[in-house]
């Protein structure tokens, strides 16, 4: 115990505020990173409430228990009862937890068919998983695409984060509607950002759908979280989330970082036509 108040009163003088790790994991942390979309939100709110669920059924298991151990001791009932069924109780006990599993059933399928999909997408993104890294393509950007490897512990600059920053950061829109289309080329992996409520897997040969709508600007971490071989735990997200205008911005940049080679040749046979 005085080891944990240790620990605690050494990040408490760090002097960081608490939204300084609102959108990363942080050290001793408990329960689930801050809601970055909406569909993160309806996932707390339903973990919040499964929680009371599972809570009152530990009670009320524990209380039952209990009061069988203390009511029908040895001492308290030497002589015990013969009874070997009781039909209200046998009732009771296979109705009720039909009806629990109905009431979280219900819930559950809403929230998974909310998180499916959206059908008014304003842009798209793509990701592709690789052995061990991503590339990512914004078809509706400029056609553009680039790769996001890990960054090595000796390239750390301060403030970025071991085994979840990337050279290449996502750069994506607030409060836009964006469907994210995964796919993988050699075996199955997973996008995943705990903030925003997706985890994905990629599948060699097909393309699985999901869409986010980022509700703040800030930086969003996750990692592939399906094993995929040796290098599993060097495949980290970096996502930044920036306003419309940044965005705009970036992408006017990234069209030439990041253009396609396809895409350049093109325009140099274009350019030799003009000629």
């Amino acid at each position: 115990m005085a080891r944990l108040f240790a620990v605690l009163a050494a990040l408490a003088a760090t002097g960081l505020p608490a939204t300084a790790f609102a959108d990363q994991p942080r050290p001793w942390q408990l329960g689930l990173q801050d809601a970055a979309t909406p569909v993160m939100e309806r996932i707390v709110n339903f973990h919040d409430a499964l929680l009371v669920v599972i809570s009152v059924i530990v009670a009320f298991v524990l209380a039952l228990l209990l009061y069988v151990i203390f009511r029908f001791n040895e001492k308290r009932n030497p002589t015990p009862s013969r009874t070997a069924h009781n039909t209200l109780i046998e009732v009771l006990w296979t109705a009720l937890p039909v009806i629990i599993l109905i009431g979280i059933t219900i819930p559950s399928i809403r929230l998974i068919w909310y998180a499916d999909r959206t059908q008014d997408a304003d842009m798209t993104i793509k990701a592709i998983g690789h052995q061990w890294y991503w590339s990512y393509e914004y078809p509706d950007n400029g056609n553009f695409t680039f790769d996001a490897l890990l960054v090595p512990d000796s390239d750390l600059q301060p403030g970025q984060l071991r085994l979840l920053e990337t050279d290449n950061r996502i750069v994506l829109p607030i409060d836009t509607n964006i469907r994210l289309l995964v796919t993988a080329t050699d075996v199955i992996h997973s996008w995943a950002i705990p903030a925003f409520g997706v985890k994905l897997d990629t599948v060699p040969g097909r393309v699985n759908e999901t869409w986010m709508r980022i509700t703040r600007e800030g930086t969003y971490y996750g990692q592939c979280s399906e094993l995929c071989g040796i290098g599993h735990g060097y495949m980290p997200i970096a996502v930044e989330a920036v306003s419309k205008p940044a965005f705009d911005a970036w992408v006017a940049e990234a069209q030439v970082k990041f253009a396609r080679a396809d895409g350049a040749a093109t325009r140099l046979a274009q350019g030799a036509a003009a000629n």
